[in-house]
Formats: structure tokens, sequence, C-alpha cells
């Protein structure tokens, strides 16, 4: 049989050759889907905004709740208020909830506010440069999608990076081996001998979750934090009713809880000698949980309460005392396939190790992710350690807005009312940007510059510098506090409460690059959309 003959090339498969898709557009993009991402995407709904995308490079929102799946994930911050303010959930089952509570949370609120269509789910971004030419941002997605956009909002949060500890050895160990993050819930703990290195947040939450399972528990402690008791219960089906159908009593107990925790700064930046009273609390909860001499010293810090993230917990204590738990102080050498060496030379068998090393709280993202003018990367602009104006924008980085940016952490209270009071300032220079024609805003080099040496000379007063302690607020290239906000969080909405674009440097409304004309106007799509 004579060989087929050649199809010809206009007919064939390959032929035309596939153009790359047309780059898609959208006014505003949102980076994330957490808290910061949805209450920006949530605000920008309300004022009829409609033009906007949020990429989640996962198949859900939820942020940090999707992402921490650990045995007894909660937050430390009462529910009340670790949540919207415009969305009460009057049926938080605990005063303090968990992890899939606050996640169904977000779902609802994503349902709530018709956030579903301006999602793309599986949107990793791995790019986003600054377009001088067309004063637009270019992003780019890990599947090659390249979108353009002429307002970008990172919503991506500081503690979404984890840190794995540099110990030799650990790539070699055969056992299992994973961070609090990425927890192995198909991986059977009962019966195994367990290390945990590492006491944070995350660890003294699903230490006592595990300890009862394993067979032994060896827990690495470097330094020991301070925990107080946490004050946590049920809430009531009677008090459930109660929010339900009247809603200002929840109101009322979000504002007490709000004052109660805002009392706290007082201690960590205007007088931190009050902390010694504190400390009296937190010595009191070890020595009531922890009756032997030796183990209540190993677990007492040397260093003033709050230097560090106070901690909260009333089980972690007690599953420190059980017999099958060690506290290892003596540091560890390497690791060898089955086992941990520590530097005396004592040799402590491991079947998992599970990291709860924390995250890059100081370093949040990876070289390459962001450029702005000229070029320049974020992680270049930031070499002497993260800064920014307002936590919101960057000198050098046109119509780039982070929420949770910079120095707007917090050790005392809710995340939640930081967030809120971003999305607020980001949304009113949107609308002042519109009313008055300007294409791009840059916050000017001298007003980022005095905005951070007032912030500095502040936070150098403060429990956080002057405690005694290396912790992971302190960006250890500079010596500077780039975390944390050294007040009250009603000074900080305050200063967000309105865009001032005397701060700016500001790019005019330009006429659409060709590849543009086509391109509906945002005032046009919300009309569109009935706003």
């Amino acid at each position: 049989m004579n060989a087929p003959a050649e199809l010809p090339a206009a007919l064939s498969p390959q032929w035309p050759p596939q153009a790359p898709p047309a780059p898609e557009h959208t006014d505003i993009a949102i980076i994330g889907s957490g808290f910061a991402g949805l209450g920006m995407a949530i605000q920008l709904r309300e004022r009829g905004e409609h033009d906007f995308l949020v990429f989640e490079k996962a198949g859900s929102v939820g942020g940090t709740w999707r992402d921490n799946h650990y045995p007894g994930c909660a937050c430390d911050v009462q529910s009340h208020l670790y949540s919207f303010s415009f969305a009460p959930n009057p049926d938080w089952s605990r005063m303090f909830s968990t992890q899939p509570e606050i996640r169904a949370y977000l779902e609802d609120c994503t349902d709530r506010f018709g956030l579903r269509p301006h999602l793309r789910l599986h949107h990793e971004l791995r790019h986003a440069a600054w377009d001088e030419s067309a004063q637009l941002w270019r992003l780019q997605m890990a599947d090659g999608k390249v979108v353009r956009a002429r307002v970008l909002v990172s919503g991506m949060g500081g503690l979404s990076r984890p840190s794995y500890p540099d110990i030799p050895g650990l790539d070699t160990f055969e056992g299992e081996c994973f961070h609090s993050q990425h927890w192995n819930h198909a991986y059977a703990l009962r019966g195994k001998r367990v290390a945990v290195i590492g006491t944070g947040a995350s660890a003294i939450q699903f230490v006592p979750q595990i300890a009862p399972q394993v067979a032994h528990l060896d827990l690495y402690q470097r330094t020991p934090p301070w925990i107080m008791p946490k004050p946590d219960r049920e809430v009531s089906a009677a008090e459930r009713w109660l929010f339900r159908r009247l809603p200002f009593t929840q109101t009322l107990v979000r504002t007490g809880i709000y004052w109660m925790l805002e009392s706290r700064v007082l201690g960590f930046v205007l007088h931190p000698k009050i902390m010694k009273v504190v400390e009296r609390v937190a010595r009191r909860h070890l020595a009531r949980q922890v009756r032997d001499p030796a183990l209540r010293a190993t677990l007492t810090p040397d260093y003033t309460i709050g230097c560090k993230r106070v901690l909260i917990s009333n089980d972690y204590y007690p599953a420190l005392t059980r017999d099958n738990v060690d506290v290892v102080t003596a540091g560890i050498a390497r690791v060898e396939r089955d086992a941990v060496v520590l530097r005396d030379g004592t040799r402590r068998p491991a079947d998992c190790i599970i990291l709860g090393t924390g995250f890059h709280a100081t370093d949040p993202l990876l070289r390459g992710v962001i450029a702005g003018i000229g070029g320049v990367d974020l992680v270049d602009a930031w070499r002497d350690g993260a800064q920014a104006y307002l936590g919101t924008t960057v000198s050098g980085f046109p119509n780039l807005f982070f929420v949770v940016g910079p120095n707007t952490g917090l050790g005392h209270s809710s995340m939640v009312f930081m967030i809120e009071s971003q999305v607020a300032y980001i949304a009113d220079a949107l609308r002042q940007m519109r009313r008055d024609g300007v294409q791009a805003v840059d916050v000017r080099e001298p007003v980022q510059r005095r905005f951070n040496e007032r912030l500095q000379a502040r936070l150098g007063h403060a429990i956080w510098s002057a405690g005694g302690c290396a912790s992971w607020y302190i960006d250890p290239r500079s010596g500077r506090n780039t975390t944390l906000w050294p007040g009250f969080t009603w000074q900080f909405r305050r200063a967000t409460a309105s865009f001032r674009m005397t701060d700016y440097d500001l790019y005019p409304v330009r006429r659409a690059v060709p590849d543009e004309a086509t391109r509906q106007p945002a005032a046009d799509i919300a009309s569109a959309a009935g706003a």
C-alpha cells in the first residue's frame, strides 16, 4: 500500500499557527481571596464598581484560613471582632472560632456579596510589571495567561509563605515531613514517634491535638513563648438567637471587645512597664498548669512579655506534662534518615517531623514577582526592609496598593479592622482619581520616607524593640520593625480616612493605546450591570 500523501499545509492540524491568546483586560486586579482580597472586592461592589477581577492561585477562597488546616487551627482574636463589620455573623459557635468556621464565613461572604463572577480561581500570579508607556500593570499568570490592569491591589497577606528551617540533612529524612501549613491528614500519627520543630502560634494549637495519639512526641524548643489563658467558651443558643433578632446586641459585644483589646496598646507602646502586670498573669497560668519545677523553668521565657507574639492556650502546657512528651532544648545539629541528632550528640529517633516554624513575615515576596518603574524589583526596593506609606503604597510602583502591607500588623487586636481601613483608603483613592481624571498615582518618596521615620521612632520605644528578644517582627537586615503598627488601630483608621492627592505624583488620563481602543470603559460596564 502506498503511503498517504502529506496533507496540504493549509489543512494540517498545525495550520494556521496558533497566535498567543489576547491579553485579558480589567480596570482593577486584586491578588488573593482572603479577608484582604475579599474585603477589597466587596468594597468595590458596594461602591458600584464592576470592572474588577480577583485572582486566586488555589481552587477556592479563604486565604490563610484555607491554607492552614492543621488540627486545632483557630483564631486568637474573638470572632465577633475578627469578621467584617458590615457582615456580622450571629451564629459563631465559639468566642474564638476554629478554622473550618472562619473559612465557611468567607465562602458565605463571597456568595452574599455576589463576588463569584469576579473570581478567577487557579490563577497564580508569576510576574507583575508596570508598563510606563501604557500606564498599566501587565500580569502574567502561571499558565502563561496575560492580564492588563490599570490598578493592582495585593491582598496576598504577610503570612502566606512558609518558612523552612535550615537544618543539615533535613532533606535526607526518610520518614514523613511536612510544614504545619501543608498538614498531611492522610498520614496516620497514631503510634508514631513525632518530632515537632518550633513553638509558635501554630505549634501550641496542634501539639495538644496530636500528643494523645502519638507513641512519643519530642518538642524542639529554641525560645519558649509567653502564654496567657484563653477566655474561650461556646456561644449559647440564647445569645445567637438574640444576635439574630436584635443585631445591635452583637454590635455592642463587638464594640466592647474592640476597646478591651485596644487597651493593650498602653503596655505594648506607651508604657511597656505595664507588661510586668500581664507577665504575672502568664506566670501564674504556667505555675498552675505545670507542677514540675524543672519543666516549668524550661518553659519560662527570659524576655519581657509582648516582645514576641503573646499566645493564648488552655491545653498547651498540660500536653507538655504528658509522659509521652519531651521538651528538647539542646539544639539540633542535623537530621538523619530516621532521627534528629542534637548538638550534644544525642540521637532521637523519629518517624515523622512536623515543622511549626512559621512564615516569612519580613520578606513576604520572592524576587521577580513585582517590578515597578524602570523595571525595579520590589525586593530590591525593599533591600533594607519592607516599607510603604500608610502600609499601602510604595514609591516607584504606581497604582500598586497593598492590603496588609508593611507595618500594618497587630500584636493586640483584629487584622480585619486594619484591612477595612486600608480598603476604604484605596476605594477613596480610586474615587478621587476618576473624579479628577487621573490615570495613575505614585506616592512621593519624601512623603514615604518621612512617614517611616516617624513610624520607626515610635517603634523604637515599644516593647517589641525594648523587650529583650529577637522576633520575626524585626527585619534582620536593618534591625527595623517592618511588621507592626505602633499604636491604636483607631489612629490608623484616622490616618487612612481620606486619600490625599498632595502626597502623590499624578499621571493624567491618556488616550487609549491602539490595542486598548476597543475596551469598554469601566463606567459603561457599571452602567450595563445596573449599578
